[in-house]
This record gives structure tokens, C-alpha cells and sequence, in this order.
């Protein structure tokens, strides 16, 4: 098993007297201790308008996280192309590639929370139309050696190249957020890897690694289990009260996220936001617990085919961080090996 990072820095809000960066500086010093762990990854969350700090500017702070570290792979979870320029993103994330010597993991999704779309006057309804038409522009701009245009239904742009070129060719590895059966096959179909979501079941993880590894397969290709990355939320408790604690805020936490992401009527069409609202599945989707009890879980996600896990932590995260590397991470973590981009 190889393990990464998954989740972002937290903004402070309040007065004049409130260092407001403290908690970028924070994460930023949390991945250098993971580098120093021997984590692989890290892959930063973004999202807008949630009134409770969540970074909205991963780009920026990976750029940041890029000039602290050496080895650590950088990567988006995911950037929600909707919302953006496809070319600034091309030139913003090929930036990065060239600068961090090719350690970018690209990783988009269409988006799913309504008070985000709602947030820029987009309409949900147009993100798989939206999604696709930029996704196909930013990897244009990443391959086509001569100037193109490009004529669609929501961007133009005319008689353009796009630079810097990415130090990693074609192009950084891809990486698609999908949780239906439908979107799963789009992502293989791209040729792209899978990223799963974290609250998923392991029954429903093992669903859509059998998905997606037909898929692969479907196209003479073969598949991989460190081409899905799996996240999951992490605490590695001292007893049975810190565990209770931990997931006491998790079941909170989720219930927030639930609270802005839904329609109005309540009524999300988005896979991620399927999770059952209940304690006993909420423990079930999370690795928190003791070493044990973490490793037990770990066991069960490798045999339904997870190769690369993401760690989202909770609670004291640096403490976490520690403990899984020395108690855990020994018994499961397997040597990087050499991407194969394409």
C-alpha cells in the first residue's frame, strides 16, 4: 500500500489581532513532517464560500507547499472546472509541474455542493457539459505543439499556445473525482486515474474499483491499484473515549458539509453525498481507532483492491500523522514506483 495526504488548510477568522495565515502555515509545516514520514502525497481540497475557512486557492498554497518540500507529489482534489478558465489553469498548474521538477497530480471533478454553484451563478446542471468541454482544453493546451483555437459552447479562445510546458509529458498524471457507474467509466475511458470519495463504504469502494477495473480492462488495457486513489478520513486513538470523541466530531462535521452542500429541497443527485447520516457508518467509512484496530481496517480495503490510500486527518493531525507512520504505516507501505504518464 502507498500512502498520501488528503484534505487543506484551515483560514483564521477574526479581528486585527487574529493572524489569519496561521493555519496555511500550519498545513504547510504538516506536509513537511509527512515528507519527512515518508507519506508520498499530498492532495489539497478546495473549495468557496463555506464561511468556516476551507482554502479556495489550492493552486497558490501548492505553489507554496512545492518550494518547501522535495519529494512530496502535489496534488488537487480536486479542482472543480466549472468554476474556471481552463487555460489559466493550464498555464497555473503547468507552472507548478515545471517549478516543483514534474510532482503535480492533477486532479478535477464537475462539483457537487449547491451553494458553490449557486455562489457563482452557475447553474448545476451545466457541470458535465462544462467539466468535459474544459477538461479537453486544458489537455490540448498541455500536447498541442503548434496554436489552436478552440470554439465552444461556454469558452473561445483564438490563435493561442499555452506556457510554460509541463515538465511531466504528455502531461502531469490525471486524476477524476467519480462515484457513479456512469462517471467511473468516463474516467476510464479518459485513461485517467480514479480518486474516491471518503465516505464511501468499503462494500461501496469495492463496488467501484470492480467498475472501473472492467472498464480498464474493457480497453485492453491493464489495471492498476495504485491508479485508484481511495481517501479516507484517519484518527489513531489512545483508547475507546478518544476514538468515541473523534468520530462524534466527524458525524458533526459531515452533517455541516451536508448542510451546505444539499439543493434547497435536500435533494443532492451527487454520489458523495449518499453517505448515510448515522454513527455506525460513519465509523465504518473512517480509520480511526487504535493501531489494531486501523491495520484490521486496512486489511479489509486491500483485499477489495485499494493500493493507495489518502489520509484525511482529525483531531490532534500532527499526533495522527506520527502514529500512523511508526505504528501502522510499516506493515502496509510498499516503494514509490515510477509513474507512467499517459
Amino acid at each position: 500500500m502507498q500512502f498520501g495526504l488528503f484534505g487543506s488548510a484551515t483560514a483564521r477568522h477574526g479581528g486585527p489581532d487574529v493572524d489569519s495565515g496561521q493555519g496555511y502555515n500550519q498545513f504547510v509545516d504538516y506536509n513537511l513532517e509527512a515528507e519527512a514520514l515518508g507519506y508520498h502525497s499530498t492532495f489539497l481540497v478546495v473549495h468557496h464560500f463555506t464561511g468556516f475557512g476551507q482554502v479556495s486557492a489550492s493552486l497558490a498554497l501548492l505553489t507554496w507547499v512545492a518550494a518547501k518540500t522535495k519529494t512530496l507529489r502535489l496534488g488537487t482534489a480536486v479542482l472543480v472546472l466549472p468554476w474556471h478558465n481552463p487555460v489559466l489553469v493550464a498555464e497555473q498548474a503547468a507552472t507548478i509541474d515545471l517549478l516543483s521538477g514534474g510532482r503535480l497530480d492533477f486532479g478535477v471533478g464537475k462539483g457537487y455542493r449547491h451553494n458553490e454553484f449557486a455562489g457563482f451563478c452557475l447553474p448545476i446542471e451545466e457541470a458535465d457539459a462544462r467539466f468535459n468541454e474544459s477538461l479537453d482544453v486544458i489537455v490540448k493546451s498541455w500536447t498541442s505543439k503548434q496554436r489552436f483555437s478552440h470554439h465552444g459552447k461556454f469558452w473561445r479562445f483564438e490563435d493561442i499556445i499555452v506556457e510554460p510546458p509541463t515538465a511531466q509529458k504528455p502531461h502531469p498524471p490525471m486524476w477524476m473525482a467519480a462515484g457513479s457507474p456512469d462517471s467511473i467509466r468516463q474516467v476510464a475511458a479518459r485513461g485517467y486515474n480514479l480518486l474516491l470519495d471518503q465516505f464511501a463504504s468499503i462494500e461501496g469502494v469495492s463496488e467501484r474499483i470492480a467498475i472501473f477495473k472492467e472498464a480498464v480492462e474493457a480497453r485492453g488495457r491493464v489495471f492498476d491499484p495504485m491508479d485508484v486513489g481511495v481517501a479516507r478520513a484517519f484518527f489513531v486513538a489512545k483508547d475507546q473515549a478518544d476514538k468515541d470523541a473523534a468520530l462524534e466530531r466527524r458525524l458533526e462535521a459531515q452533517r455541516r458539509l451536508a448542510a451546505i452542500s444539499n439543493s434547497p429541497d435536500g435533494k443532492s443527485k451527487s454520489s458523495i453525498m449518499a453517505f448515510s447520516d448515522t454513527r455506525e457508518a460513519s465509523e465504518e467509512s473512517a480509520l480511526y481507532g487504535t493501531p489494531d484496530e486501523i491495520a484490521r481496517k486496512l486489511e479489509k480495503l486491500q483485499q477489495v483492491g485499494v493500493g493507495y490510500v489518502l489520509l484525511n486527518g482529525g483531531g490532534p493531525a500532527q499526533e495522527s500523522l506520527r502514529r500512523f507512520a511508526r505504528e501502522v504505516m510499516p506493515a502496509f507501505a510498499t516503494a514509490p514506483r515510477a509513474k507512467v504518464v499517459g
